[in-house]
């Protein structure tokens, strides 16, 4: 049984228990999520979301429109919550130096620093194009809606979602009026969604994440975060949470938009392993081991969005090479595969 348009015809208001395929793909910026995946996920009976980081609101809402053009009408959009604390001018100086030879030798200039300094990824532009294409589900990364955001999706039956990494979050997201929760461990690929960029983010396992934010709070749960199986989604529903989340899985399915350098590089024997890094954004994220997590893991400061900023025309240059772009990927990265995303969808269900 698949989910198609009408199986939530009815329905106003989307809940995961709706989901004929307990499976929600991951929103993976950069490329990776496309509304080709978003729709096949959906038709494979689960959740799929878009990834609205990186994006201009005019993309993003280019992209909702591709997805609607499908006639997928449940899915998702996530959305970066910006920063509240100043960037610090002389860490992003700092690094922006170091990375100045290494940019040069791939001819690439890189920002001003002034250029820099007060990037909030257009997120109120973002939040009225999810408004006014009334986007079924909204999910937040790095942050908390304030309360005139989360009034304005309610009132247009938006279910919100909040990914968070320890119990602490949880319960403020649902005191703001967070409908579900995404229970975000420490193995998954990609940025971890701690509230702090300053913040290390929690080593405590996901099984343990699992069960103590369900003896906390009465809002249904997702688990995300190193689900490289089947038989570790079973284990997962074993704990009482029937919704997994998937992407590093997604990432070699004909539909993701992922790099062929970063889908090649997970079944390349000459990437061992991964490692959490801020070196590409400024934000801890867990990707494939590289020379350029090597060169300038120990230097990138903890100011995301700069150094997202800063090595982004770095990453555009060099698309074509693994040692220089991102790799983003969970600890089980060997299990993903090329196939379809339907056929990952319902291996996980």
């Amino acid at each position: 049984m698949t989910q198609t348009d009408n199986d939530l015809q009815e329905r106003t208001v989307f809940d995961l228990r709706d989901l004929t395929s307990p499976v929600v793909g991951a929103p993976m910026a950069g490329g990776p999520s496309t509304p080709a995946l978003v729709e096949t996920t959906v038709r494979a009976g689960g959740l799929g979301l878009l990834a609205a980081g990186y994006l201009t609101s005019e993309k993003l809402a280019d992209d909702i429109a591709a997805t609607q053009a499908t006639g997928t009408r449940v899915f998702g959009v996530n959305i970066f919550v910006p920063e509240t604390r100043p960037t610090d001018r002389a860490a992003v100086s700092a690094f922006r130096s170091a990375l100045v030879p290494f940019a040069a030798e791939r001819d690439v200039v890189l920002p001003e620093l002034d250029g820099l300094l007060d990037d909030d990824d257009h997120y109120d532009a973002k939040i009225d194009a999810v408004v006014e294409a009334r986007v079924p589900v909204v999910t937040f990364t790095f942050g908390l809606p304030s309360a005139t955001v989360v009034d304005r999706l309610h009132a247009i039956d938006t279910s919100i979602g909040v990914t968070v990494t320890s119990a602490a979050d949880a319960a403020a997201a649902v005191t703001v009026g967070a409908d579900w929760l995404c229970l975000q461990g420490p193995d998954g690929g990609g940025h971890r969604s701690t509230f702090d960029r300053y913040t290390t983010p929690p080593t405590q396992s996901l099984d343990d994440l699992i069960r103590e934010v369900s003896a906390t709070v009465d809002v249904p749960l997702v688990a995300a975060g190193g689900i490289a199986t089947p038989e570790r989604a079973h284990q997962i529903r074993a704990l009482g949470v029937p919704t997994v989340q998937i992407g590093t899985a997604l990432l070699r399915t004909a539909e993701a938009g992922t790099k062929l350098a970063h889908a090649n590089a997970l079944a390349d024997p000459a990437f061992e392993t991964t490692v959490l890094t801020r070196a590409y954004s400024g934000r801890i994220a867990r990707g494939l081991r590289n020379r350029f997590i090597d060169t300038f893991d120990e230097l990138a400061p903890a100011e995301y969005p700069a150094v997202n900023t800063l090595t982004g025309g770095i990453r555009r240059a060099a698309a074509d090479d693994p040692h220089t772009i991102n790799l983003w990927a969970g600890t089980g990265f060997r299990e993903a595969r090329e196939e379809s995303s339907a056929e990952t969808v319902a291996r996980f269900a």
